[in-house]
């Protein structure tokens, strides 16, 4: 048998019986790189959705099946072992992985425990072997094209490795040092100050070893490296025991072991109890009690500060005392333009709560399917998993919302019912409502509550929730808790439970100071009562003035590196994890979870998401965030925005869920152009959701902050203003993206403008667009392109009742169409000479050529031309008198134009089943298509006060 090696510190060396081993794909060292490093079978289904994201199920595993063939013929026929289901590469003497001995080596070590003293002389030669493994970062230089959730996994596993590195590098450090091998010991240090040059302890530890040496004058060196790499990429200076250090050697005498000064911090509550919330407290957990069926929602509400996140989390601490799960999604003041954001952590902790139950297995994996397109990891944990589907068949939009809906719910299902709340709305982005408005649609049947909360005087009387929430009450299945500020004898209370060793006398003074200059608003209540000394005098109570004064005074204990890594958590602007934080602040671990226990005991931040295997944290209030982003210097903020946006871009791979986030880093660091770019990108994932108003936000911003592809966005802009009806607006977005194009690029702006054109009926001025289209494509000869464009001149005479010249140019868009072997510009040809039949009363032949037009938007995944060419079926259908065929068309139609979010044929297909259902003698039914139209006729082709009639004559297309 032969001898295989595989080497993946560095760059992937590959090699049989000394030679290197020959595939043909990247994605063959990747597969087999997998199997080395985990060790373990996985299945087909896994490996394939690992590599082949992009494919659908089919094809992902035809491309495996071909790798593994390549692979295995490469190996010779040995190692792997491969069955209809799953794939492995088992351990073997002839296979040697040098992941694998780094890792054995390095746990022999851990299972030598030598305490707090220097590790052995076995666990050193152990050391010493690892560390020379580690040629370089894993698999450094190799990436694949089309391979994000490879991608994931490689660098988190290059990550792992780094912290193992570093943790033998110190450990060797120690233990040379101890035997007075200052040289050998510097060496390992160095290396490990190389990983990360903010690591302060590194840093220490050279500065003692130089002195050791006798190299005094590098040792003081050290320090001044240290001072200018913390003050370049944190803006911070050393840490005081740093800087104690630098005086000892500087000074010639033994540092004295540093005692850092205690936290008067950690002795502060971090909660104050539900004081004068009994009442709504009870309205809450009666309707969670309430007997039936029916989902139940409350509503909370109140001005900022008001307590209504303390409340729920009394709420939330019954309902887990009680055994049922708890999810929270929060929305920010600087996110409402990120599509879904409130959601990521919500989907995270509910897929995290159904492995952990084992309910995972359960959920149908259509619903598993729609959600992974917000949490694509989903697709790992279960191999029958399949790809999404493209969003562009009727109800997708409508589906994907349900199986986001599905995944939140199920997780709240179980012996004891769960509770979803969702704070902030106000704050919420447009497609986040979107997913709210379903979920509160789903509640029937579901045993669980929704709790939603707002500011009151954020959220106007017209908002759609606003009124939905009214429909539930008179329905008696919601309630809305108005929270209004604590009285006098609640104040009293108050202090009572939390203030010892003070008279009846001094507290009741204490109260009516408190109610006095607080006006019985929680927030202003509890930052006093965290600066009060209840050791003095009533009359030598000095309270602070504003409400910033008090949260001043409340950070006021924290340590220099507990307010470093609070700054960066403030920048990061919404709840964080951990590796962000970490990453955020440049302190090494150790030091962040210093800062972190320490920001707890004060009562500023607190740990969230309990149900999620990694730890999340958010501050207790927007004001403490506020405070704490406002006492950092504009210089270090700009630097910490920098670096969370490094950070971010690290983690998410190649991923767009977070770009949005990351170009408001970027743009906040002041670094236009990254932030420009993650705009567009953010813009891109957004319209890939059919978020169609934050992808127009986030193209906008990409333009302003001069990303240098402006035709391109101008007619992305162009795209989504005339989905949404914004036609003006949509013509010059389109005017302007032409002004630098040439050639076939113009011809398919002029096209665009022709179209919106027809939208707004300006028949003229449609077809003189179309026409200089057609002269350009006419001499770049595209019949492909020439075939659509003459397509949609037919359908502008047709408007114009030149029905001669209309058919003359459908006849010569097939034409076109067939020589080019396009099967868009088929679809529209066929489209066309079906809308014209009708027209002219050959119904038969109307519905033969529609149905070859749908049949090739099919293939296509063309939504647009689907819903063209089945509302012009339903026309065709009605003409001849079948109206329940006729009402299946249209409302096919329908659902396929709310899935891409055209609200102008939305609203043509509302008024074209109304007259379906009239003529059926469904009146009720058709006026709600009636109102369902004329509102969004309301809200689109308006441009300065002035309606377009025209836009309300459009049936057929």
């Amino acid at each position: 048998m032969p001898h295989l090696t595989v080497h993946l510190l560095g760059t992937p060396n590959i090699r049989l019986d000394g030679r290197p081993l020959v595939v043909d794909t990247r994605k063959a060292t990747a597969l087999l790189a997998y199997l080395a490093v985990t060790g373990r079978p996985h299945s087909r289904d896994t490996l394939a959705a690992l590599l082949w994201e992009a494919y659908d199920q089919s094809s992902a595993r035809g491309a495996l099946r071909r790798t593994l063939s390549a692979l295995k013929s490469g190996l010779g026929g040995f190692f792997l072992q491969v069955t209809r289901d799953s794939v492995d590469l088992p351990a073997h003497p002839d296979l040697e992985v040098d992941v694998a001995r780094f890792q054995r080596l390095l746990a022999q070590v851990h299972g030598h425990d030598h305490g707090t003293t220097p590790p052995c002389a076995t666990c050193l030669a152990h050391l010493d072997e690892a560390i020379a493994l580690y040629r370089d970062d894993f698999m450094a230089g190799f990436a694949l094209r089309d391979g994000a959730l490879f991608e994931e996994w490689q660098v988190a596993q290059a990550e792992d490795l780094r912290q193992v590195l570093a943790g033998a590098l110190e450990a060797a450090g120690r233990g040379y040092m101890a035997l007075g091998r200052t040289d050998t010991a510097i060496a390992a240090a160095r290396r490990r100050l190389s990983l990360d040059p903010l690591y302060e302890p590194a840093h220490q530890q050279l500065m003692r070893l130089y002195q050791q040496a006798g190299r005094r004058s590098d040792a003081l060196r050290q320090y001044r490296e240290c001072v200018a790499v913390l003050d370049r990429e944190l803006a911070v200076a050393p840490l005081e025991e740093t800087t104690q250090l630098y005086q000892a050697i500087k000074e010639n005498h033994e540092p004295e072991v540093y005692a850092p000064p205690a936290s008067v911090a950690e002795e502060r509550p971090a909660q104050y109890p539900l004081t004068g919330r009994d009442r709504e407290l009870e309205r809450l957990v009666h309707l969670r009690r309430t007997p039936g069926s029916a989902g139940r929602l409350a509503v909370i509400e109140g001005e900022a500060g008001v307590g209504k996140t303390r409340l729920v989390e009394e709420l939330a601490d019954r309902v887990r005392a009680d055994g049922g799960t708890v999810l929270t999604a929060r929305s920010y003041e600087g996110e409402s333009h990120l599509a879904y954001a409130p959601f990521l952590d919500v989907l995270r902790d509910a897929a995290h709560s159904l492995e952990r139950s084992g309910t995972l297995a359960h959920i149908p994996a259509p619903f598993l399917s729609e959600a992974s397109r917000l949490l694509p990891d989903l697709l790992t944990r279960r191999p029958d998993i399949p790809m999404p589907p493209p969003l562009d068949s009727p109800g997708a939009g409508s589906r994907f919302l349900d199986g986001l809906s599905d995944v939140v719910l199920a997780a709240l299902r179980g012996p004891r019912p769960g509770l979803l709340v969702v704070e902030d709305l106000h704050w919420m982005d447009t497609a986040s409502l979107d997913l709210v408005a379903t979920l509160i649609r789903r509640l029937h049947g579901e045993p669980l509550s929704l709790v939603l909360t707002w500011r009151t005087e954020q959220m106007p009387m017209g908002h759609r929730l606003r009124q939905r929430v009214a429909e539930l009450q008179r329905a008696q299945i919601a309630d809305v808790v108005h929270l209004g500020r604590l009285d006098g004898a609640s104040v009293l209370q108050l202090i009572q439970s939390v203030v010892d060793g003070m008279s009846e006398k001094k507290m009741q003074v204490l109260a009516g100071r408190l109610y006095e200059e607080t006006e019985g608003l929680p927030l202003f209540i509890h930052a006093y009562l965290s600066t009060l000394d209840p050791g003095t005098t009533p009359e030598a109570w000095a309270l602070p003035g504003t409400l910033r004064d008090l949260l001043r005074a409340r950070l006021a204990g924290i340590s220099e590196i507990g307010w470093q890594v609070l700054s960066a958590a403030a920048v990061i602007g919404h709840s964080f994890d951990f590796e962000t934080v970490r990453g955020a602040s440049g302190r090494d671990e150790e030091m962040v979870i210093t800062a972190l226990e320490e920001s707890i005991g004060a009562g500023i931040i607190s740990e969230i998401g309990q149900s999620s295997p990694v730890p999340a944290y958010d501050f207790n209030h927007e004001k403490l965030r506020t405070t704490v982003y406002e006492e950092t210097s504009l210089a270090r903020r700009r630097l910490l925005h920098r670096r969370v946006a490094e950070t971010l871009v690290q983690r998410s791979r190649g991923r767009s869920e977070d770009a949005g986030k990351i170009a408001a880093h970027f743009r906040n660091a002041g670094d236009d152009a990254d932030a420009a770019e993650y705009f567009r990108r953010a813009g891109n994932h957004a319209r890939s959701l059919y978020a169609n108003r934050e992808a127009l936000e986030h193209f906008r911003t990409a333009l302003a902050l001069g990303h240098p592809d402006t035709s391109e966005l101008h007619a992305a802009i162009g795209d989504l203003e005339t989905t949404l009806g914004e036609y003006a607006a949509a013509v010059r977005s389109y005017e302007t993206a032409a002004s630098s194009l040439h050639g076939s690029a113009l011809a398919a702006i002029e096209h665009k403008l022709g179209l919106v054109y027809s939208r707004s009926g300006e028949w003229d001025l449609a077809e003189s667009y179309l026409e200089a289209a057609l002269d350009t494509l006419e001499a770049e000869r595209d019949t492909a392109g020439l075939a659509r464009i003459v397509a949609d001149r037919s359908l502008v005479c047709h408007h114009q009742s030149r029905a001669g010249d209309a058919r003359c140019l459908a006849e010569r868009a097939l034409m076109l169409a067939e020589e080019a072997d396009d099967r868009q510009a088929l679809a529209q040809a066929h489209n066309l000479l079906g809308i014209l039949a009708n027209a002219r009363g050959d119904h038969a032949h109307a519905r033969e050529h529609l149905e070859r037009s749908l049949a090739f938007a099919e293939q296509l995944s063309d939504h647009a031309m689907r819903a063209a060419a089945a509302n012009n079926l339903a026309l065709a259908a009605r003409e001849g008198g079948d109206l329940d065929q006729a009402q299946t068309w249209a409302e096919e139609a329908l659902a396929l134009s709310i899935t891409q979010g055209d609200r102008h044929r939305e609203a043509a297909l509302h008024n074209n089943l109304a007259d379906l259902l009239h003529l059926q003698g469904r009146s009720q039914e058709a006026i709600g298509h009636v109102r369902a139209a004329v509102s969004i006729y309301a809200e689109i082709g308006v441009e300065a006060g002035s309606v377009r009639p025209e836009i309300w004559k459009l049936t057929e297309w």
